[in-house]
C-alpha cells in the first residue's frame, strides 16, 4: 500500500539519495534550494557519491554522507554505520540502480518516495512505498523536482548557486584573464559513444580561433583516455588552444565554465555544470534527447540529431521511442557534421556581437 505525506506539513528531517552522476547531482541542487526556502527548519541529509561530493559538498545547510561505490560492501557498511539509530520523516529515493536500491535500506523512514513504474528498474518498487507522478516528456531536472510533490511542495523557481571558492575563481582568472570571448571545449563524456570525433572538434576550434577571433580552451579530467582524446584533437589543429586537461578540480572547472562565453560539449556533466553557472552551451546531441537531458535553461544553441539517430538505428521517429531512450550506437555522433556546429557557433557569435553593439 502506498503511503502519502500530509500536504504542506514541514518535516523535521529528510534524506535525499542521489549518488551520481555529476549532471544528475546538479539537477538535485534546485530541489534542495526549494526545500530550504519553504522549510528552513527541516534537516536535510544527502547520500552522495565521493566524486560528486567534491562539486556540491559545500552547499550550506546540508549534511552529506559520502558513499564510495568503489569500496564494495565496505562502502555500504560505512553508510549504515553513519545512519545507525537515525530516522527520517521521508526518503527521496532518486536513483533506480540496484546498488542505490540496496543503499536505501540503510535509511529508516516511514515515507519512501521513488520513481513511477515507467522509470523504475532493478526492483526499485520494492524499496519505496510512494511514487512520483508518471509524466511523459519531462526533463531530468523536472523529474527530480517531482519528488517534492508527495510532500506538498512544487518547484516554481530553479536556482543553483553552487559555491565556488575564491581559490577556484583565482585559478580561472589566472588562466582566462580579461573578457575575451572564450569557447571552452569539454569533449569527453563518460559514455564514450556520445563522444564526437577529435578531428571535428579540431576543425571547430580552429574556426573559432582563426575566423571568429575567440580564445579557445580545452578542458577534461585526469584519466589517460581524456588525455589521449585531447592529444588527438590538438594533433588536428593548426592553432593552439589553452590546454587545461587534467589540470583542474571540479570547483576550478566550475569557475572556468562561469568565465567562458560558450561551452562546446557532448551530453556530459560539464554541460549541466555550465548551465548551472549561467553559461550557454553548444551541446552535441545524437545519442541522447536534448529535451530530456540537454542544458536545462537554454537549448537553442544545441545541435539536435536525436530524431535522425532514431530513424537510422531504430527505424522509427524519436517520438515513437519510449521517453528517455538512449541511442548509444557506434557512429551515432557522426550524424553531427562540422557545419552543423559551425552554424550554431556563428549564430551565437552574431547574437553576442549584436548584444554588445551600442544602441
Amino acid at each position: 500500500m502506498e503511503q502519502v505525506a500530509t500536504a504542506g506539513t514541514e518535516p523535521a528531517s529528510l534524506c535525499l539519495l542521489r549518488t551520481s552522476a555529476i549532471g544528475d547531482v546538479t539537477h538535485v541542487v534546485p530541489m534542495v534550494r526549494t526545500l530550504q526556502a519553504h522549510w528552513p527548519g527541516t534537516r536535510l541529509t544527502w547520500l552522495i557519491g565521493k566524486l560528486e561530493h567534491k562539486l556540491v559538498g559545500d552547499l550550506p545547510g546540508v549534511e552529506f554522507i559520502v558513499f564510495d561505490k568503489h569500496a564494495g560492501r565496505a562502502g555500504h557498511r560505512a553508510v549504515r554505520e553513519q545512519l545507525a539509530g537515525r530516522r527520517f520523516d521521508a526518503l527521496l529515493h532518486m536513483q533506480v540502480a540496484m546498488r542505490s536500491n540496496l543503499l536505501s535500506l540503510s535509511v529508516k523512514a516511514p515515507l519512501r518516495i521513488g520513481y513511477d513504474r515507467a522509470r523504475s528498474k532493478d526492483l526499485h518498487g520494492l524499496f519505496v512505498n510512494c511514487r512520483i507522478a508518471a509524466r511523459h516528456g519531462q526533463h531530468v531536472l523536472d523529474a527530480m523536482a517531482s519528488f517534492l510533490e508527495p510532500l506538498g511542495l512544487r518547484q516554481t523557481e530553479v536556482r543553483w548557486d553552487i559555491p565556488i571558492p575564491d581559490e577556484a575563481h583565482a585559478f580561472a582568472e589566472r588562466h582566462l584573464p580579461g573578457d575575451a570571448p572564450t569557447l571552452l571545449v569539454s569533449p569527453v563524456s563518460s559514455h564514450r559513444l556520445r563522444n564526437w570525433r577529435p578531428e571535428r572538434y579540431a576543425a571547430v576550434m580552429d574556426h573559432a580561433a582563426l575566423t571568429l577571433g575567440w580564445r579557445v580552451v580545452l578542458c577534461g579530467g585526469p584519466s589517460a583516455f581524456e588525455r589521449e582524446f585531447a592529444d588527438a584533437i590538438l594533433a588536428g589543429m593548426g592553432t593552439r588552444p589553452i590546454d587545461l586537461v587534467g589540470k583542474d578540480t571540479l570547483k576550478q572547472l566550475l569557475a572556468l565554465l562561469q568565465r567562458a562565453t560558450l561551452v562546446l560539449c557532448p551530453d556530459s556533466g560539464p554541460m549541466h555544470m555550465a548551465n548551472a553557472v549561467g553559461t550557454p552551451v553548444l551541446g552535441l546531441h545524437a545519442a541522447s534527447n536534448p529535451v530530456r537531458s540537454g542544458p536545462y535553461s537554454d537549448r537553442q544553441w544545441c545541435v539536435d540529431r536525436y530524431d535522425a539517430a532514431a530513424r537510422k538505428f531504430r527505424r522509427k521517429p524519436a517520438d515513437a521511442l519510449p521517453w528517455g531512450t538512449k541511442l548509444e550506437y557506434p557512429g551515432v555522433m557522426d550524424l553531427i557534421e562540422v557545419d552543423d556546429v559551425l552554424e550554431r557557433l556563428a549564430a551565437f557569435d552574431e547574437r553576442r556581437c549584436g548584444a554588445a553593439a551600442p544602441a
